[in-house]
C-alpha cells in the first residue's frame, strides 16, 4: 500500500503518541475511512487539519514546516483562482496545466528558481 507524504507524517506522528487512526480520526472530526483515503492519497487533506493538527499535537515550528511540506508533497489536485488575473496570467496559467504531466525536471527547476522568491502558506 502506498503511502502519502502527509500520511507518513501523521503515522509517525500517532506512533510518537501511542495513537491509532481512530483516535486521530476523532481529533479531526472525521470518519475513519475518509482518513485512511487521505493517508493513502486518494483524497486531499482538508485545509481545516491543518490547524487541528498543529493545535492538538502542539507541533514545533520544524514540525510545522514538516506538516505543510508533506500537505503539498501530497496534494492530488491544485486549483487557480484567476478572478482577478490578466490576460497573460491566464495564459500562462492554462499553458502550464497543459503541459504539467510532460515537464521534465531541468524544467520545473528553472520555473521554481523563476518562483524562488514567492512565500507559500500552508
Amino acid at each position: 500500500m502506498a503511502y502519502t507524504a502527509f500520511g507518513e507524517f501523521v503515522r509517525i506522528l500517532r506512533i510518537k503518541r501511542h495513537q491509532v487512526m481512530g483516535d486521530m480520526a476523532e481529533i479531526l472530526n472525521t470518519s475513519t475511512p475518509f482518513l485512511s483515503a487521505v493517508e493513502n492519497g486518494k483524497k486531499n487533506v482538508p485545509d481545516s487539519w491543518i490547524r487541528k493538527i498543529i493545535e492538538y499535537y502542539q507541533l514545533s515550528s520544524e514540525e510545522q514546516e514538516a506538516l505543510c511540506e508533506a500537505v503539498e508533497e501530497s496534494k492530488l489536485q491544485y486549483k487557480i483562482v484567476s478572478g482577478n488575473a490578466g490576460k497573460n496570467q491566464r495564459k500562462a496559467a492554462v499553458q502550464f496545466a497543459r503541459s504539467f504531466e510532460e515537464m521534465d525536471d531541468e524544467t520545473a527547476l528553472k520555473i521554481l528558481e523563476l518562483l524562488k522568491n514567492k512565500e507559500t502558506n500552508c
